[in-house]
């Protein structure tokens, strides 16, 4: 599904993402790890297309998107969702909502009202809520508009950056409770996430990031592999 090799991305001067190379395949979930500011955002809007690789190459279903604008990427069936949620304040929550059909052009109106009502049975608390401003919505409902939207143009491959932070525990299970059910339809998901428990629920493998690099990769069912990846975060 997804191939990186040897991925370098700067900001400026500054040099983030330092060769780092991975894979996710189809129905997997692959957990990001390591302390802030080691790049784990920019390894996430590096694939997504919302910074630009500097060296490298980013291989989604064998075709080459690195590189490419945000839009096409996302065209392609990667779906992002980012840690500031992106909900825009002048938009109810059923135009934020339709805004995941950019990602299905050609969509007929019939199969986008009844993708819609499948996010609505989903998700009942948007629904009791789509005339209102997405902005006006909860920090937890914000989060689970951003995933919706996202959900509703059905990605085959998931972003999520840091989805349960500042989120009441009902909420977070909630958020991924949705993050295995896309798992289970198939798609690919790579996640970063600081609660490492809960992410580590489900995901299949786990990568950690220091630096720019990876320093530990694993099995996230394994209980060695589980304890090395939190003795590495805890240095």
């Amino acid at each position: 599904m997804l191939e990186i090799q040897n991925l370098h991305t700067h900001y400026g001067p500054s040099h983030i993402i330092q060769g780092i190379d991975l894979t996710v395949r189809d129905g997997e979930v692959l957990g990001v790890f390591g302390r802030n500011g080691v790049g784990k955002t920019t390894l996430l809007k590096t694939v997504a297309g919302w910074i630009q690789p500097t060296n490298g190459h980013i291989l989604f279903n064998n075709e080459p998107i690195g590189g490419q604008q945000p839009d096409r990427i996302a065209r392609r069936g990667v779906g992002f969702v980012p840690e500031d949620r992106r909900i825009f304040p002048g938009l109810s929550v059923e135009e934020n909502l339709t805004l995941g059909f950019l990602q299905v052009p050609g969509r007929s109106s019939a199969d986008s009202r009844a993708a819609l009502e499948r996010i609505y049975q989903r998700f009942p608390r948007l629904a009791e809520r789509h005339h209102q401003h997405g902005t006006t919505l909860s920090g937890g409902e914000q989060q689970m508009l951003a995933m919706a939207r996202v959900m509703i143009g059905k990605p085959s491959l998931l972003l999520v950056d840091e989805p349960s932070e500042g989120l009441a525990p009902m909420i977070v299970a909630d958020l991924f409770a949705i993050i295995a059910e896309m798992k289970s339809a198939g798609c690919a998901v790579l996640l970063v996430e600081q609660n490492v428990h809960q992410a580590l629920a489900v995901c299949d493998r786990f990568i950690v990031i220091e630096r720019g690099r990876i320093v530990l990769s694993g099995d996230a069912k394994d209980k060695t592999n589980c304890d090395r990846l939190l003795e590495t975060i805890a240095v």
